[in-house]
């Protein structure tokens, strides 16, 4: 996985590159340019990043987390149980980890600010959509600073099919510290079975497959 410092010299390798491309002080100014740009608008920085993902430098790794079959006495994939959480939305509607049990839960904590959670975001909102006739599956949003007028808005203007939800409560450490974007997917039980901290690409299909295996 690659950290948030290789990614930002990924980009500054891209920007040199675009300013040896120049071969006047004019051009150096324009690789400048576009080089603060990227570095200092999280829109800009996100759309570098999100090239980043395509090209597959970005993939979850659920390859180790099958869950057994249902028709076996097996326990399906398992990890700590989440500890007590709530989430509310703009509106006050509350919902609760606990509330949740009997569901798959794909959780993404996020913010608006943070361009490499703006660079996954499409992957999550395709793989939404790809299971929105799942009715095991949820999937929760959380804007960890509680900014849902902001984050609802992002949603609108970018086309996203995703409820936007922040913080009811205190966010237990087992779910979330600090990176963004931090996503965390739940089993039936309410069990943790998977987490990861930073970017990721979820449409690839693994992740799908994963959900749905847990859903059944």
């Amino acid at each position: 996985m690659l950290d948030l410092l290789t990614i930002n010299l990924l980009i500054l390798k891209i920007t040199m590159n675009i300013i040896k491309s120049f071969k006047s002080n004019i051009g150096f100014i324009i690789g400048l340019v576009i080089f603060l740009v990227i570095a200092l608008n999280p829109n800009a920085k996100a759309l570098v990043m999100r090239g980043l993902i395509k090209i597959g430098l970005f993939q979850p790794d659920v390859s180790n987390l099958k869950p057994k079959p249902a028709e076996t006495n097996e326990e399906t994939t398992a990890g700590p149980m989440a500890p007590a959480a709530s989430f509310i939305t703009s509106d006050g509607k509350t919902t609760s980890l606990e509330n949740l049990k009997g569901k798959v839960v794909f959780i993404n904590f996020w913010a608006t600010w943070c361009p490499p959670c703006l660079a996954e975001m499409p992957s999550i909102n395709s793989l939404s959509g790809k299971l929105k006739d799942n009715k095991n599956v949820v999937f929760l949003l959380i804007d960890v600073e509680n900014q849902l007028q902001s984050s609802e808005a992002f949603m609108k203007k970018n086309k996203y099919n995703l409820d936007v939800y922040g913080p009811a409560s205190f966010i237990p450490d087992e779910l979330f510290k600090t990176n963004l974007p931090t996503t965390v997917i739940l089993n039936k039980k309410g069990e943790i079975v998977f987490k990861h901290e930073g970017m990721a690409n979820y449409d690839s299909g693994e992740t799908e497959t994963f959900l749905k295996e847990l859903s059944k």
